[in-house]
């Protein structure tokens, strides 16, 4: 029988949300400024998984113009009842460290199938974020979040309240009951009900080295809730030399034969310039510096995959407390899967994207707002993608860029290139892009005493720096064969005229820059590779590409 192996979604997918109907299970992820917003996985067994689509596709369900770096849709609820499926969603419109305020909106949409087609929103509450919806057996309906506190001296995460939702009214009603606070950073609440007991399951620690996932549970869904005796169902917190980070944020599913499966988010990080492998560090040295020094895991770790989807299996306690199956408090990265599950192949998809479809293949991702045809065409000239320029990098608003989420530390990344850029304010290529404040890029532009150049470009924690020395001239090419290697921590771009030959550009890049654990400020997202286009003169200067692929190298 095949087991699961961790990450079951690998790359950048937060905060899962998982729910079974019938013998399928779904996922959703967040997506923060990402678009389109909340990516939806199918599996049968647990153990293979295939993106299937995303529930907000219009931009009436979803603005995200102007949205901060790692704001956005942050940790969506799934559920299925009343034969339809739910989704509750957060819109985080302002974030970010040493900001007193979280301007949010809480929302509900709904479809008959998970593929839609999902309703225009129904607005709840703007209490807090991490919201979910709790369908209680006698037919009422909970909204359950944490509440956020913006007065000097309060704790921020100033409880977790209650309140019933009427579908019928579509609208929140009665009070709104606070049902439990704690003195740590409390978030991501679930409620279950199993055996006469109302279970909140919580995220705890912050969703960085610190997080975790607790419970409590009560007779009465108002509380009052008794804490867990073990403090923590799931955490990596105490072993910093797993391979498995962060764990935490996490939800149950029921199989049908009755086991119990937990999803939760988790981080694979860098460690100094190396990749974890897939078992704890047996090199001594590295052991003791992580035991040493309490600050190791800040400074030296960093998670270029940002957070991803994990499975674990767990089992109620003869008290009724929830446990993982192997005991303790560790995930683990081979995971026994659910004995009554045939095994689900999906077709390999390919790595290789000719962009010979009308239609952009779901796995591309673009900033803030929908894939149109003002920016992006398929059709103008068939094979080709075609780009048109638009905002700079930087830009919170227009950005024409699509990008595909990095899934493993060693990849290699090629695309070609048709632009022929006239002004210094044009500039097309291929971009691995972390956030507008980090990225590295690989672009054609026009200099006005070389004509057409090719060189990198980065912005570093909000630096812009151009490597002018090590720009190329490319005033007779054709065209441009761009690669990105990424092997750990290193970044190297390459360009050929011919595809054949091949020169570097510029030095090797410290690509553990593009992760959450880099830079001012907080980070919730992972890292992209992408092709762009900007005109910032805004003569719409088009770009082509003949294809895209994406290569995972071997360990």
């Amino acid at each position: 029988m095949p087991a699961i192996e961790n990450p079951v979604l690998r790359g950048f997918n937060p905060d899962p949300s998982i729910v079974r109907v019938g013998e399928d299970y779904y996922i959703a992820t967040s997506t923060f400024e990402w678009w389109p917003g909340v990516q939806l996985h199918h599996s049968r067994d647990l153990v293979h998984w295939r993106l299937i689509g995303h529930a907000l596709t219009r931009e009436t369900q979803l603005n995200l113009r102007g949205i901060a770096d790692s704001g956005g849709v942050w940790a969506p609820s799934l559920s299925h009842h009343d034969g339809r499926f739910w989704l509750i969603y957060t819109n985080v419109r302002t974030c970010g460290m040493g900001r007193p305020f979280k301007d949010v909106g809480i929302y509900l949409t709904t479809a008959p199938d998970i593929l839609g087609p999902w309703s225009e929103p129904v607005t709840l509450n703007s209490i807090g974020f991490d919201p979910s919806l709790f369908h209680d057996v006698d037919g009422r309906k909970w909204l359950v979040n944490m509440m956020w506190d913006f007065r000097p001296g309060r704790n921020r995460f100033a409880g977790i309240v209650v309140q019933e939702y009427d579908h019928t009214a579509r609208r929140l009603t009665g009070p709104m009951t606070r049902i439990l606070a704690k003195d740590v950073l409390t978030e991501g609440p679930n409620l279950y009900k199993r055996g006469g007991w109302y279970y909140l399951m919580l995220a705890e620690g912050g969703t960085g080295w610190n997080h975790g996932i607790a419970m409590a549970r009560s007779r009465h869904i108002t509380g009052p809730y008794e804490l867990d005796p073990q403090a923590s169902v799931l955490t990596t917190r105490d072993e910093p030399d797993w391979p498995l980070q962060k764990a935490g944020h996490g939800e149950l599913v029921e199989t049908p034969a009755g086991e119990w499966y937990l999803a939760h988010l988790a981080s694979r990080p860098l460690v100094v310039g190396r990749v974890i492998p897939n078992a704890p560090s047996s090199e001594p040295e590295t052991e003791r510096r992580i035991k040493d020094n309490p600050s190791y895991p800040q400074t030296e770790r960093r998670c270029m995959l940002g957070r991803e989807t994990c499975l674990q299996r767990v089992t109620w306690s003869d008290d009724g407390w929830l446990r993982l199956a192997t005991g303790g408090t560790r995930p683990q990265i081979i995971v026994r899967a659910p004995q009554d599950a045939a095994p689900q192949l999906w077709p390999t998809l390919p790595t290789r994207d000719e962009f010979d479809s009308p239609h952009l293949d779901r796995a591309w991702s673009s900033l803030r707002g929908p894939v149109e045809d003002s920016w992006l065409s398929l059709t103008a000239r068939p094979g080709w993608l075609r780009l048109r320029g638009r905002e700079s990098l930087h830009s919170l608003f227009h950005q024409s860029l699509i990008a595909r989420r990095l899934t493993e530390l060693r990849c290699r990344v090629e695309a070609y290139l048709e632009f022929q850029p006239t002004h210094f304010t044009q500039m097309a290529g291929l971009v691995c892009y972390y956030d507008t404040r980090t990225h590295f890029y690989l672009r054609v532009t026009h200099a006005e005493t070389r004509g057409r150049i090719l060189g990198v470009v980065l912005t570093d924690d909000g630096t812009y720096v151009e490597l002018a020395d090590v720009a190329i001239s490319v005033e007779d090419w054709p065209g441009y064969h761009l690669k990105a290697e990424i092997d750990g921590a290193q970044l190297q771009f390459s360009a050929s005229r011919d595809g054949e030959a091949w020169q570097s550009v510029g030095p090797v890049l410290d690509a553990a820059k593009l992760s959450d654990d880099y830079g001012a400020g907080l980070h919730f997202t992972g890292a992209f590779v992408g092709l762009c286009v900007q005109d910032l003169g805004g003569t719409g200067a088009d770009a082509d590409f003949s294809h895209c692929d994406i290569v995972v190298m071997e360990k």
